[in-house]
Formats: C-alpha cells, sequence, structure tokens
C-alpha cells in the first residue's frame, strides 16, 4: 500500500487513528458548549441532545469546505520538511497529535474549557519551531498565516462576550415575557417558542462547529498524509495534472510584463523565484501527452513549485512599485487560483473519517465540561435569554469565521459569550472569579504548553528515528 514498507505503513495507520482520536477528543471537549444550554434549560432530554449535535456536527464537516483546513496545513509549510527521510514526517505528525491530545485529555479531565483549536495550532507552531532549531534548517513557520490565525482567535471571543451583552440588553428592552429571564424549573420544559429557539441556536453552534473544528481534522489528516505519502497525496488525484499547463501560460504571460528595473531588490528576488518555479513546471510537463507519462515522484515536485510560485507571486503583486494592468492582475488570479486546486483538497473519505470521530466523540464524555459551562462560570444557573443570546453569538461568530476561512475556537467564544450573558444579568460580580481565573489560565498556557510539548516531543523522535 503507498508503496511504503510494514514498518512506515504502520507507522501511518497510527498516526490516523491519533488524528482520528483527535476529533474524537475534540468532540465531547468542545461540542459540549453546543448542547450545555439546551440540556441546563430542560429544553432537550442530555442523550437527544448529544445524538441531535452530533448528527449536526456529521453534517457541517461535510458542508464546510476546506479553507479552514488549508489554512491549518499551510502553518507548517511541509513542503520545507519533508525530505528523503520518511521517518522525519513521522515524527512531524506524531509530535504534534500526541501534543494536542494530552493537553486536551488533561484539560478535559479537570472540566476546563480549553480550547482545541489553540492546542492543535500550539503543536503545529512547536513543531515548525523546533524544526528551525535542527542545524542547517530555516524557518518551518508560515508567520504572516499564524499571525492571521492568532488574531481571528483572540477577537472571536471580546467579540462573543460584547455582542451578547448587547444582544441582552436588547431581549431585556423588548421582550416583555420576563419568564425567560429566570432558572428554568427543574422539571419542565421551557414554553414552545422558547423552546424552539434553543433547538435552533443548539443546531446552528453544532453544525458551525463542524463546519470549522472538522475542517482542522481534516487538515491535520492532510499533514499527515503529504508528510509522510508525498508523491500519492501531494495533488488530488482526481485532476489531471496536465489540464494546469493553461493556467501556467497564463501567468507565465503576466510575469514576463514585468519590468524588473522598476522593482526593489526584494520584489526582483521574488521575481526570479517565480520565473525558477515556472520554469521547474514547464520542464515537468514538456513532451507529456497524457497523465500516465507523469512520475509519480514528479507530483510532490509539482505541488512544491506550485505553492512557491502563490507565496512570491502574492507579495510581488503586493509591492506599490510594481505596474500591471487590472486585466493582467485578474488573469493572473484567475490562473493561480485554478492551479490551487491541484493542491487544495481533501479526499472525501478523509471528510468521512473526521465527521465520524468528531460525532461519536460529542456523545460521549461530555458531561464535565457541560456542567462547567451550566453551572460553574457564573454564580447563578443558566437562564432561558442566557442560553439563547450565548448560543445565538457563537454561531454567528463561527460561520463568519468559516466563511472567511478562519479558524475559530468554539470553547472561547461560547464560554466567553455565557459570562457576557452573567454580566448583562447583574454586572461583573455575577462571575465565578475560580472558575474564570481556571478558564483564563487555560487559555493563556495553551499555546505555549503545547508549542514546547510538541517541539520537545518532535526533537525527540526524530533523533529516535534518524
Amino acid at each position: 500500500m503507498f508503496g511504503l514498507e510494514p514498518q512506515l505503513l504502520l507507522l501511518l495507520l497510527l498516526c490516523l487513528v491519533a488524528a482520528c482520536a483527535f476529533e474524537f477528543v475534540n468532540g465531547f471537549h468542545d461540542t459540549a458548549n453546543a448542547v450545555a444550554t439546551v440540556i441546563y434549560t430542560n429544553t432537550l432530554r442530555p442523550w437527544v441532545a448529544v445524538v441531535w449535535s452530533a448528527f449536526w456536527n456529521f453534517i457541517g464537516v461535510f458542508s464546510g469546505g476546506i479553507a479552514v483546513a488549508m489554512g491549518i496545513v499551510y502553518l507548517l509549510p511541509v513542503e520545507s520538511l519533508v525530505d528523503q527521510n520518511v521517518y522525519h514526517g513521522v515524527a512531524m505528525v506524531g509530535a504534534l497529535i500526541l501534543a494536542a491530545i494530552i493537553w486536551n485529555v488533561g484539560t478535559w479531565y479537570y472540566g476546563i474549557p480549553a480550547s482545541s483549536s489553540h492546542a492543535l495550532i500550539g503543536s503545529i507552531l512547536g513543531v515548525g519551531i523546533a524544526f528551525s532549531l535542527l542545524p542547517g534548517s530555516q524557518s518551518a513557520v508560515n508567520w504572516g498565516k499564524a499571525g492571521e490565525t492568532g488574531l481571528a482567535l483572540l477577537i472571536g471571543p471580546l467579540f462573543g462576550f460584547s455582542l451578547t451583552i448587547v444582544l441582552m440588553f436588547i431581549l431585556r428592552r423588548f421582550v416583555r415575557n420576563k419568564a425567560i429571564f429566570k432558572e428554568p424549573h427543574k422539571r419542565k420544559p421551557p414554553p414552545l417558542w422558547i423552546r424552539l429557539i434553543l433547538i435552533a441556536t443548539c443546531t446552528l453552534v453544532s453544525f458551525f462547529h463542524g463546519s470549522n473544528d472538522g475542517q482542522k481534522g481534516v487538515g491535520l489528516i492532510m499533514l499527515i498524509l503529504i508528510g509522510i505519502v508525498p508523491t500519492y497525496f501531494a495533488l488530488n488525484e482526481d485532476l489531471n495534472p496536465l489540464d494546469m499547463r493553461e493556467s501556467l501560460t497564463r501567468v507565465e504571460q503576466v510575469m514576463s510584463k514585468v519590468d524588473p528595473t522598476e522593482l526593489s531588490a526584494a520584489d526582483q528576488r521574488n521575481l526570479l523565484e517565480i520565473n525558477a518555479q515556472t520554469a521547474a513546471l514547464d520542464e515537468i510537463f514538456a513532451g507529456k501527452t497524457d497523465v500516465k507519462q507523469l512520475p509519480q515522484q514528479d507530483r510532490f515536485r509539482i505541488r512544491k513549485a506550485i505553492l512557491l510560485l502563490n507565496g512570491r507571486a502574492k507579495k510581488l503583486m503586493a509591492s506599490n512599485k510594481l505596474s500591471l494592468s487590472s486585466a493582467d492582475r485578474e488573469q493572473y488570479e484567475k490562473s493561480i487560483t485554478n492551479m490551487r486546486t491541484f493542491t487544495d483538497y481533501a479526499p472525501w473519505w478523509v471528510l468521512l473519517m473526521v465527521s465520524t470521530s468528531l460525532g461519536v466523540g460529542t456523545m460521549i464524555g461530555w458531561q464535565r465540561i457541560v456542567k462547567t459551562i451550566g453551572e460553574r462560570i457564573g454564580k447563578e444557573h443558566l437562564t432561558y435569554a442566557q442560553g439563547a443570546s450565548s448560543e445565538l453569538v457563537a454561531a454567528v461568530m463561527i460561520g463568519a469565521s468559516t466563511a472567511y476561512g478562519l479558524p475559530s475556537s468554539t470553547t472561547h467564544v461560547l464560554s466567553s459569550a455565557i459570562a457576557g450573558s452573567m454580566v448583562a444579568n447583574r454586572g461583573i460580580k455575577n462571575l465565578n472569579p475560580q472558575m474564570v481565573r481556571n478558564i483564563a489560565m487555560a487559555w493563556v498556557l495553551t499555546l505555549p504548553v503545547t508549542m514546547f510539548l510538541s517541539g520537545g516531543l518532535f526533537l525527540l523522535f526524530r533523533a529516535l528515528m534518524g
């Protein structure tokens, strides 16, 4: 299978199982946020809520696209890490998965709503930084993408907290039925209209959690496949690489119109690199009339050339010294977008693995986090209005992040939203200071701890595997 030695095939399977385990843990760690409000307001029975949430998580993975998944993949330019020693790829993916799982399970055990997104991203960055420390290695972290991701994860909770306070104010101003602001009856379900709203918000959070967090699992598995079996998964198997030649020609035509004398020294270097990558692709495609004539090992060379070409061209296009017409710029964008369809993909079976793991995980082990969300963030029991407003804001924030291809932390956004609802009810004194401190500590520690843990494991595994 994939032309791998038996021991490498076993390691590949172990890494895939570990990735599914991460999504499984993510299911009961993060999705508890989605069901907490409907359970604590007696809107749905616990077993109905978790099965319903699991179903919509499953659907969300298949409906979310792959923009967030590719954002995860490109945090760690695997093209710079993969070499002739496949065991190095195993060390990379094994370290980052194990570090993320250790942190997730630890915080779940203590009932602390820590972010699976932060754990995975911290683990990826840790591996990249550790690789950069090896002799003769260059930076292996896409810091531009990392900054963009970090900003998205920081803004989400702030907006969640603020928007929930605003929404609670609006509800108090315009909703005359004050029953929604009182503690739910211990055995009776809420009025029908409130019940429908709470079910709808639970559904939306579950769906968008699948579409966003599920994509992170997809990106993780693609990192595994590209890192360990690059010749088979570097390009989309459903597309013929020879079909990108027309787009390549259009990119070359646009680049030929660039006057190097107008550019800065850095832009001139980017232009030289662009021409080098287009020339490399021309060399690979030369004389080929059938995809069968394309050697399997050239697929990874094509991937690497496309991504290097895209990265350098993006920097060049942003230069204020570049004089190209709008038509030329539009032609370049369309061409490079078409070429990226060959590298930015995920097989259907990867989506199925992730969605199943996430869905099953949702139905197991959710009680610890649910109790924290429902009872411990504030000093009072969650009300109908707090549950509905918190989940509505969380669903909107996570959905918007998915639409823009940015990762979002369901845990951070919803925990912040519930904290905002507690503050809106009786002010800042209504928060439980000890639990808020524990959650904040987990938020602050997640990135550095997972970075340190994954980086250390990567260096250890790489040394052991030679």
